[in-house]
């Protein structure tokens, strides 16, 4: 019964994260990349706009904001503020474990960006490392093959549906099933009841939305936008990380009376947050997430990690700059750290 609840907790926030990084692929897909730059000669509508693409779950939006600062379109200080505020691939994991507390966080760490890039923008006057000349980015191009929707096309595309169409349906309908007979269990960890919750609502409505888009899009966007960029990038290292993370802790709350330790050695756990969220990874940074939502770890350093984390936004910048990704990391760290410390010492 141990391992049947973490595998249905493992596979309801799963399928969670992966519906909500379909809708983003499907949303940025819909822009088709129709992004305006009215904004570029002002640096704190840069640094709003920063923020806002930072906080957007998943790490589209920090990669908008690199693909801009690489070309010289916003400057540091928007960059930093975007890094600040994003935490990832886990804000799906967070809306689907701690809804209420992942809100919480996304504005606590928007206010926390954009006072960052403030100051940042007065101390480095608009400054960038980068060596592109202005406006040499070149953002969407118009793919006559990449749209989402066509009324006609819907029928034609489920008499010949192929594999990755019908495997995903087939699991979709399959959880959809299991959830209204009963079979899982959402909400409270250990309960048992079959409730229609807002847990339960929130749930069937966005299955129907995953549902809803695999059922309609054509085969282009199913095969580069869903199966290759989510389900094969995404799938298996959520589950896998979100399985372990709970285990782990499972495990750890079974055997071993580490939710004390924690709570007497938070400087420690600050510090272990703070150094984990600089891996470029989204991942290990779950453990935190359940973590917090088992009460084990306070919201400081919850938010501490977050600051610090930038899942695989990062990665672009560090191909292209160096040096900045290494600045970006120390201030990152920098702030990660004063709000953790400044969290513990108000309690």
């Amino acid at each position: 019964m141990f391992i049947v609840d973490i595998l249905e907790h493992t596979l309801m926030i799963t399928m969670f994260v992966m519906v909500m990084m379909l809708l983003i692929e499907y949303l940025t897909v819909l822009s088709k990349g129709n992004w305006s730059i009215s904004f570029q000669r002002s640096s704190w509508l840069q640094i709003i706009f920063a923020a806002v693409m930072g906080i957007l779950p998943g790490c589209m939006g920090v990669f908008v904001v690199v693909s801009l600062y690489a070309h010289r379109v916003v400057n540091f200080a928007a960059l930093a503020t975007a890094m600040i505020a994003t935490f990832g691939d886990e804000a799906f994991v967070m809306f689907s474990m701690i809804p209420g507390d992942a809100l919480k966080l996304m504005v606590v760490i928007f206010v926390i960006a954009v006072a960052t890039g403030f100051v940042l923008n007065a101390i480095f006057r608009d400054k960038t490392f980068m060596v592109l000349p202005v406006n040499h980015l070149k953002f969407h191009q118009h793919d006559p093959d990449c749209y989402i929707f066509d009324k006609a096309a819907i029928m034609p595309q489920l008499k010949k549906m192929n594999f990755q169409r019908a495997l995903m349906l087939t699991g979709g309908l399959l959880v959809l099933f299991f959830v209204l007979a009963g079979q899982f269990h959402l909400g409270h960890e250990h309960s048992h009841d079959h409730k229609w919750g807002w847990e339960m609502i929130s749930f069937l409505v966005t299955t129907g939305i995953g549902l809803f888009i695999v059922l309609t899009v054509p085969d282009h966007f199913l095969d580069k936008h869903i199966w290759n960029h989510v389900i094969k990038k995404h799938f298996l290292k959520i589950l896998l990380w979100t399985f372990g993370a709970i285990l782990l802790i499972h495990s750890f709350k079974e055997y071993l009376d580490v939710e004390n330790w924690i709570r007497t050695n938070q400087f420690i756990i600050l510090v272990i947050a703070v150094l984990i969220g600089i891996i470029p990874e989204s991942g290990p940074h779950i453990v935190f997430i359940t973590l917090f939502a088992n009460g084990t770890i306070p919201f400081s350093i919850l938010l501490a990690n977050s600051i610090v984390q930038d899942g695989h936004g990062a990665l672009p910048l560090l191909a292209e700059s160096g040096k900045s990704f290494l600045l970006v990391k120390f201030i990152n760290i920098l702030v990660g750290l004063i709000v953790g410390l400044a969290g513990l010492y108000l309690g």
